[in-house]
C-alpha cells in the first residue's frame, strides 16, 4: 500500500516510511501526548514534511538536507502508528476482511504524510476518492 500511494501520486523518489503496529493502550497514550485525545485510535500519522501542495514531494527539495536520508538519499515521509487490535474490530464492525482495513489504514495514513487532510468537506471527498483509487489498483475492495 504504501508503494501504491506513492505511485498514485506519481512519486519519483525513493522513499523511507516508519510503520509501528502498537497495543490499544500505548495507542492511547501516543494519542493523547500528540493530540490530546485520551481514547484509543486505530492510525496515527506524523509527516516529516508539511507540503504547500499535497502530493508534491519534489517540494522536499527546498528542504533537501532535513527532508532526506543523507546514507541512502530517499525521502524520509514520515511514521505511521497502527493500532491491530483497532483495525480487526473496525474490520468487523465494517465487515469487510482485516487485511482490507490495514490497507485501508496505511494508504489513509500515507496521504497525510504526502500532505493530504480531510478536514474540509472538499478535503475529504478528494481523500476519499484518492483513498478509493489506491485500494481498488491494489485490488483491494471491501469483499477482500
Amino acid at each position: 500500500m504504501i508503494r501504491q500511494t506513492l505511485a498514485s501520486i506519481g512519486c519519483r523518489y525513493s522513499c523511507e516510511v516508519s510503520l509501528t503496529l502498537t497495543d490499544e493502550e500505548s495507542m492511547r497514550a501516543l494519542n493523547l501526548e500528540t493530540r490530546g485525545i485520551d481514547r484509543v485510535t486505530d492510525v496515527l500519522s506524523f509527516p516529516m514534511f508539511q507540503y504547500t501542495v499535497p502530493g508534491r514531494t519534489e517540494e522536499a527539495e527546498s528542504d533537501r538536507a532535513g527532508s532526506f536520508n543523507p546514507d541512502s538519499g530517499a525521502l524520509i515521509l514520515g511514521d505511521i502508528v497502527i493500532c491491530p487490535a483497532r483495525a480487526a474490530a473496525q474490520a468487523e464492525e465494517y465487515g469487510h476482511s482485516t487485511k482490507r482495513e490495514f490497507a485501508f489504514l496505511v494508504a489513509h495514513s500515507m496521504l497525510h504524510l504526502l500532505g493530504f487532510d480531510h478536514m474540509t468537506a472538499e478535503q475529504e471527498e478528494e481523500m476519499t476518492a484518492r483513498q478509493e483509487e489506491i485500494l481498488n489498483s491494489a485490488g483491494i475492495t471491501r469483499s477482500v
